[in-house]
């Protein structure tokens, strides 16, 4: 299904029964909705909950836009077509990494659309928090791969800079996902417009106290992409945040860890 916000065209799906509160899931930098499986949408799901996954633009199958400046305003701007589309005046946003500067920006300009924010692995923006090491800064801004195998390859490495505990990490699970994301959509040059987008917004943060959805902050101890400075930045300025950071995660979000996303979750929302 497609969504549209002008000449933006957003693919999206929907998991479970449309007469159940929504969650909406935003993907971070160059990531697809894929990423959120259908085994973890269901989950969700079977919580009493209508799951929407999508691709922002300049990724997966929607829009590439490479002749236009936009920034993170805009995304949210896409993010709320895709629930125009589908008829959901209010919804649960969940966002990671990029994804979380995202539902922040939503949270931020449409409040009267945001029933909860949860923003994970992220930061406000300003620059002094949530900084990459030097090992995952240059892994980010390396040169793209130039064939499946090593994109694959890059993805399994990247494990052991930016990932959780290599034992808690599914190597075979990773390579799969790989395979399917590269298959479904490799433009590298979206990434690069995604990531100059998110440098195009600045800081959020003189705005994220006017934010007034119940949010949650999630953040792995070894993130080395965020270092978690970003995550608490983050629920210090939003009033009445609660942050958790959980011990073992890395920038990336194994099935050893679902059940914990889902359990903190569900304390923001039925509390």
């Amino acid at each position: 299904m497609f969504a549209h916000n002008g000449d933006v065209e957003l693919y999206y799906e929907s998991f479970g029964d449309a007469a159940d509160p929504t969650l909406l899931l935003v993907n971070g930098l160059g990531g697809q909705c894929i990423s959120f499986t259908e085994e973890w949408c269901g989950r969700f799901a079977a919580h009493g909950y209508r799951v929407i996954r999508f691709d922002n633009r300049d990724a997966g199958l929607s829009s590439k836009v490479p002749d236009v400046e936009y920034t993170l305003w805009d995304m949210a701007a896409d993010a709320v077509a895709v629930l125009d589309a589908e008829g959901v005046d209010r919804a649960h946003v969940l966002g990671v990494s990029m994804g979380g500067m995202i539902v922040q920006s939503l949270a931020i300009a449409r409040p009267e659309r945001v029933l909860s924010l949860t923003s994970v692995m992220s930061h406000s923006g300003e620059v002094e928090y949530g900084r990459a090491s030097p090992a995952a800064l240059a892994a980010l801004t390396a040169p793209p791969p130039s064939t499946r195998d090593e994109y694959v390859a890059r993805r399994i490495e990247s494990i052991d800079i930016t990932g959780s505990r290599r034992d808690l990490v599914d190597v075979e699970e990773v390579r799969a996902l790989g395979e399917a994301l590269f298959d479904r959509c490799f433009c590298p040059e979206g990434q690069a417009r995604q990531l100059e987008a998110v440098n195009r917004s600045g800081s959020r943060g003189d705005l994220l106290p006017l934010v007034i959805a119940p949010t949650l902050v999630l953040h792995g101890s070894r993130d080395t992409l965020v270092d978690p400075s970003g995550g608490r930045r983050t629920a210090a300025l939003i009033p009445g945040a609660r942050y958790v950071e959980i011990e073992d995660m890395g920038h990336d979000s194994p099935r050893a860890f679902w059940d914990r996303w889902i359990e903190e979750w569900l304390a923001l929302v039925e509390p």
